[in-house]
């Protein structure tokens, strides 16, 4: 499919095509659902743009987003890229800390954000930011704020206001903003997308309209929607997955449909809107699967084994039918005739106990998702295995993706006509992938090493940081994702793991482990530490552990003054008193007034006493090499994860 070459640009194609299709879908304050169409959502962005410019703005004026997904953010968005303006998003969880960082760091003179809460943040960082002159708020902002802003000597505005000055500025100013929209090119900057929180480095992603709209001419194609379809979002639109998916909605005039990834109001949604795709994070499936089982042992007895017995049958018949149809990664000769001649039988007996197990199980849970519902689409984190086979064999197609902020974001998914299990699919048109070895050599497909991709997604780099681009960027223009991956015989990706640091839990969190680990580390009696977020598989999960190397020196000194009697160093180590010592020592440095999230505090951790070496758990240059780590250390991370 022929797109044009910015994202405001095909906006207005679809709302010249479909006016009257409903754009969004969005909860009103009453609880209703609030519809907007294409043609007045477009003419919303316009206005905006309008008013933007009224007040000064230029091309490439960075503009902050702090705000999270709600159908506003679209119109903001939208409308400041018409006039050639780039936003800096961030959700309403970014910490005072955060937003000094990246606003301050982006050169922000303007930010959009969302309510009273938001602007009091931003108030009370603004001498920290010398720049910044205007804040918009989408909501209502209450007295005190306004009286602050103005004692600060910044110009507040509300949203709602601002576009109808907008629209009479549009009146006085035939086409502005019009031309300015035309003057858009491919490889105008859209976004600058900061990866890392405040106690990271902070990477600045330089993102170009022509990096998005890429993924859009197969995407669209391997995850379709018809006109007037519906597309249900509950992630913050700030992540790059999020917005990708919204674009992708709307290009195909399709509706986006606002929820939030909380277990009631998105099964609420999920029945009264009837939506066709389900795009989200892992933990939201797991959600669903865990809820699932959950009410199955709750009613027990015979209709849980009943279940039980359907499931699994259902598991062994798809699992036959992709190895007799090749529907699963390939990495040499699968001897398919082989396949057909031991499986026909017992795939052709199992067909119709899989039917039954539909017509009496399956069906009340595909209702859960509706009659329309098409597929889920899942990433921003590795997906379970035994949860893509479990949603396959009751009848509810979930494709995984795979991508970065840094590719914007998608690098390949599953199609839903023809998914290769346990594959994020092909790269897209316009993108290519490799599978290189540490030193650089490409490897044939079935080897594991570091994926490398190539092509229209990837970003311009970092902002301000040439050094941390060219630290991920090869001379002839190949990202290093940092991730372990095995290309199959077909050219699909499945991925095996992260070499990069950066840990992504199941919930799409993005976390940076060295600042973690720092603050562990200076403990006295701590010597080091290694934070993690995947299994011994290499598999996301929804917490962090870490396995904690005492100082032994401080910690036979702390035993001893504590007349704590040991036959050995490794009984001293591993015994309770030391592991309550170092649990409260751990807990002391990771917490939220420390400037840590909520989700970035260590949940569990065991002790290891054998130090750290080069060659092995080090690298030549003494940094750690935690894919390593996590080999060496596969049956206590995996213990870490399995107890309750």
């Amino acid at each position: 499919m022929k797109f044009e070459c910015t994202v405001p640009k095909i906006l207005r194609s679809i709302a010249a095509k479909y006016p009257e299709v409903t754009a969004q879908l969005s909860h009103d304050k009453d609880g209703s659902y609030k519809e907007t169409n294409f043609h007045d959502m477009y003419q919303s962005a316009l206005d905006f743009g309008g008013a933007l410019l009224e007040l000064g703005v230029k091309r490439e004026y960075k503009i902050g987003l702090i705000a999270d997904n709600r159908a506003e953010w679209e119109h903001a968005d939208i409308g400041l890229l018409a006039i050639g303006a780039i936003d800096v998003p961030r959700g309403c969880d970014a910490t005072e800390r955060d937003l000094t960082l990246i606003l301050s760091f982006a050169g922000c003179e303007m930010v959009i954000t969302e309510n009273t809460a938001q602007v009091k943040k931003i108030l009370n960082i603004q001498s920290q930011l010398p720049q910044l002159k205007t804040v918009i708020a989408f909501d209502e902002v209450d007295a005190e704020q306004k009286d602050r802003a103005k004692e600060l000597g910044v110009q507040l505005y509300q949203f709602q206001e601002l576009k109808k000055s907008g629209h009479e500025w549009r009146k006085r100013h035939i086409d502005a903003v019009e031309d300015e929209l035309e003057k858009g090119q491919w490889d105008d900057l859209a976004t600058i997308i900061f990866t890392s929180g405040t106690t990271g480095t902070p990477k600045g992603v330089m993102l170009t309209h022509g990096n998005f709209i890429t993924q859009l001419d197969e995407v669209t194609e391997r995850i379709f929607l018809n006109p007037g379809e519906r597309g249900l979002c509950c992630l913050p639109v700030w992540h790059a997955f999020q917005r990708e998916v919204e674009y992708v909605i709307l290009s195909q005039a399709a509706t986006i449909c606002y929820s939030k990834p909380l277990g009631s109001i998105l099964l609420a949604d999920m029945k009264n809107l009837n939506p066709t795709l389900l795009p989200a994070v892992p933990r939201v499936f797991e959600a669903i699967y865990d809820g699932i089982w959950r009410k199955m042992r709750k009613v027990g007895g015979l209709t849980l084994a009943l279940f039980r017995f359907f499931v699994k049958a259902a598991e062994i018949w798809c699992a036959m039918d992709r190895k007799m149809f090749r529907k699963q990664a390939r990495f040499g000769a699968d001897h398919v005739v082989f396949w057909w001649f031991v499986f026909l039988i017992p795939w052709a007996l199992l067909w119709p106990i899989k039917l039954l197990g539909k017509l009496l199980v399956f069906r009340k849970i595909t209702a859960l998702v509706g009659t329309n519902f098409r597929a889920g689409i899942v990433g921003g984190g590795a997906y379970p295995e035994e949860i893509d086979n479990f949603f396959w064999a009751v009848g509810i197609n979930v494709v995984e993706g795979y991508g970065l902020t840094e590719t914007a974001p998608i690098v390949g998914v599953r199609p839903i006509a023809c998914p290769v299990m346990r594959t994020v699919g092909t790269p897209l048109r316009g993108v290519q992938a490799r599978v290189v070895d540490s030193d650089g050599l490409i490897l044939p497909p079935g080897q594991k090493g570091v994926l490398q991709v190539k092509g229209g997604t990837v970003m311009k780099g970092y902002y301000k940081q040439p050094e941390l681009t060219a630290k991920v960027m090869t001379s002839d223009g190949w990202l290093d994702t940092g991730d372990l991956a095995v290309l199959t015989v077909d050219g699909e990706i499945q991925l095996r793991g992260r070499k990069k640091d950066t840990i992504v839990l199941m919930g799409g969190e993005n976390i940076e482990p060295l600042p973690i680990e720092e603050k562990i580390n200076l403990s006295q009696y701590i010597a080091s530490s290694v934070v993690l977020g995947t299994n011994e598989k290499g598999q996301d999960q929804r917490y962090l552990v870490a396995l904690v190397l005492p100082n032994q020196d401080e910690l036979e000194a702390w035993a001893k003054a504590n007349s704590i009697s040991y036959a050995s160093y490794e009984e001293l180590a591993t015994g309770e008193a030391a592991h309550k010592l170092l649990e409260g020592e751990i807990a002391a440095a990771v917490n939220v007034k420390n400037g840590f999230k909520s989700f970035e505090k260590i949940n569990k951790f065991d002790v290891i006493t054998k130090p750290f070496e080069v060659g092995v758990e080090l690298s030549a240059k003494q940094e750690m090499m935690r894919y390593r780590i996590a080999e060496i250390y596969g049956e206590k991370i995996a213990k870490l994860y399995r107890e309750k």
